[in-house]
């Protein structure tokens, strides 16, 4: 259809503009709920350099509910876990490792981890997921995938939201009209600009990168996921990828310095220094800026954010793509609701409600990650907190008025200066055994840079959505995740007999009402049906245990065999009792009114 523009028009209840981790996964939703949207996304094939690597099971377990296929899919691409286990500093790569924390050296813990989901965190380089998750929206049938398209106005004043965009390849204009608009579309959101939401947060540092190909790098059996460098040249991260590649990641200070202004020669000469003679192939080169910032609002009427466009972390923790995942999976059963008409506008506040504790929280322990480094920096001579203060300073008066070309130098020169200690890390260099030592002895505190299974899962949602509780809330940790039912807690996994068969108990989450699971479900079936029970409504799932998990089975849902845990859509708790049904019906009755009647 045309609008009275004469533009090409094309229209939908959601429209998404980017189709990163977080766009695909709102769409694909939407579409497992029956939902169309359209996808807007600038880019005409998926970005080769690469971006974010840490995949976490949470995640998978999300793309498991639209798709257990594509969940399988996705997590075969990681490598053996065998093979991605360390994390290692060096000082010249040529040189042995100062010293490596080992991801698989507690049988117990990895027993443990591989207990609490049917995945574990894989190590995928976005360039190699966003194909799979592209040809998943390529094949939705409720997905209007066009790419090569560039947003040029949003206009949500009336009763839609109004779309306008440019074809890169000078095709006329189109008007996309929608209930609502997702801005999916990164860091540097237009469409967050075009609503007027500002991001307010620090500036860390400015980093470049390479991505590379070299066959002689490590050992195939001795690689190193993560392995950080210490040389006079440059200090940097170097992380690996499939296919014998890894991307190099370094700091810097001005913009007019040859990584950012002459990327691909930069690397073209500093590799071979870094990488001890061995032969390599650069494919790619990029530059961004780290920080640490947040949206003002996730919300602005009929515009909401989602992923980079509302919230931006360091890379140290990887919670920058599982985030933006999540972000998609907390507000999809939300959108639904009051696109289905069951549920008021006012529900969609709850996505902020709930979703900027938790980004908070990995903002926060991300940039305790990056400071956390400079335990090790700070003996070499170089820290992320100094760099900072270097990186605001550039970008400040009176170093902002000279001219980039006077000022790039000596930011080079000020950086290779605080990076001569390094040399010391050389084997040959007197005392070296004594300084490697001193850095090997920092590495173990460095953790809960790499294990945060507590903050994977068990992070808790506060908001009307969430029941009240009389029992002492858990403590949350970043490393070890302690599974519970407490109210907006994520269920815990089990395997669970339901209907004779034996499932994973999230299979059983109805994806539109409340779900009541019990050891004692016929009970609470009848209850329900003598009581009048508000909208969204309530499914009850009877769930016996496998017969040797039995005891196990009740101590982890905390409700006794009576009792009963009521479960969102998401998947997160919303009540529970151990009281029978005789005794709590009345009470979980008058709670999802008081609760969920203020949006149903």
């Amino acid at each position: 259809m045309t609008n009275p523009s004469g533009d090409t028009a094309v229209g939908a209840p959601v429209v998404i503009v980017g189709a990163g981790p977080a766009g695909v996964t709102a769409a694909l939703l939407l579409a497992a709920r029956g939902i169309r949207s359209v996808v807007l996304e600038r880019r005409t094939t998926p970005l080769f350099h690469p971006a974010a690597h840490v995949i976490n099971a949470r995640t998978l377990e999300i793309w498991h509910q639209y798709s257990p296929d594509l969940a399988a899919t996705i997590a075969a691409m990681s490598p053996p876990h065998e093979t991605v286990n360390l994390i290692s500093w060096y000082g010249s790569l040529a040189d042995p490792a100062i010293g490596s924390i080992d991801l698989l050296s507690d049988p117990e813990r990895k027993a443990e981890v591989e207990s609490q989901s049917p995945y574990l965190v894989s190590h995928i380089g976005q360039h190699i997921l966003m194909p799979v998750l592209w040809e998943a929206l390529d094949r939705e049938p409720l997905v209007d995938f066009r790419r090569g398209v560039t947003v040029t106005t949003v206009d949500s004043t009336t009763g839609d939201v109004r779309v306008s965009t440019r074809a890169a390849d000078g095709a006329e204009a189109s008007v996309v009209h929608g209930q609502y608009i997702l801005a999916c579309d990164g860091a540097n959101s237009t469409t967050r600009d075009a609503a007027g939401i500002s991001l307010t947060g620090p500036v860390l540092a400015n980093m470049g990168s390479a991505f590379f190909t070299c066959t002689t790098l490590f050992p195939d059996d001795a690689r190193p996921l993560l392995s950080w460098i210490y040389t006079p040249q440059l200090c940097g991260v170097l992380i690996s990828h499939a296919d014998h590649r890894y991307i190099l990641m370094t700091a810097y200070l001005h913009p007019h310095q040859d990584i950012a202004r002459e990327s691909r020669r930069f690397w073209q000469n500093m590799l071979p220094t870094v990488l001890g003679g061995n032969d390599f192939e650069l494919e790619s080169t990029g530059t961004w800026v780290m920080t640490s910032q947040t949206a003002d609002s996730f919300r602005r009427g009929r515009v909401l954010l989602m992923g980079d466009a509302a919230h931006r972390f360091p890379h140290t923790g990887g919670f920058g793509l599982n985030s933006g995942v999540q972000d998609a999976h907390n507000l999809a059963w939300k959108l639904d609701a009051v696109l289905c008409g069951a549920a008021s506008p006012d529900l969609l506040d709850t996505y902020e409600t709930e979703r900027r504790p938790v980004v908070e929280q990995f903002a926060e322990q991300s940039v305790a990650n990056h400071f956390r480094l400079d335990a090790i920096g700070g003996r070499v001579g170089i820290t992320n907190r100094t760099l900072q203060k270097a990186t605001e300073a550039v970008r400040r008066r009176p170093l902002a008025l000279i001219p980039g070309r006077l000022v790039a130098p000596l930011a080079v020169a000020a950086t290779g200066q605080a990076m001569r200690r390094a040399r010391l890390l050389r084997p040959d260099a007197p005392r070296s055994a004594q300084f490697r030592q001193l850095i090997a002895d920092a590495i173990p505190d460095q953790v809960e840079h790499f294990v945060s299974t507590g903050l994977q899962f068990g992070y808790l949602y506060d908001s009307p959505l969430v029941a009240a509780d009389e029992t002492e809330k858990p403590t949350e940790d970043v490393v070890d995740y302690r599974p519970t039912t407490y109210p907006g807690a994520r269920l815990p996994h089990a395997l669970v007999v339901v209907d004779g068969k034996s499932i994973p108990i999230h299979d059983a989450v109805d994806v539109t009402e409340l779900t009541l699971f019990s050891f004692a479900g016929d009970h609470w079936r009848r209850a329900l049906a003598h009581s009048r029970v508000p909208s969204p409504g309530i499914t009850v799932v009877s769930i016996a245990a496998i017969e040797q998990d039995s005891g196990a089975l009740i101590d982890l849902f905390q409700v006794g065999t009576v009792g009963a845990v009521v479960v969102r859509p998401d998947g997160h708790v919303f009540w529970r009792t151990s009281l029978p049904a005789r005794e709590a019906t009345a009470a979980l009755v008058d709670a999802l009114g008081q609760s969920w009647g203020n949006f149903y």
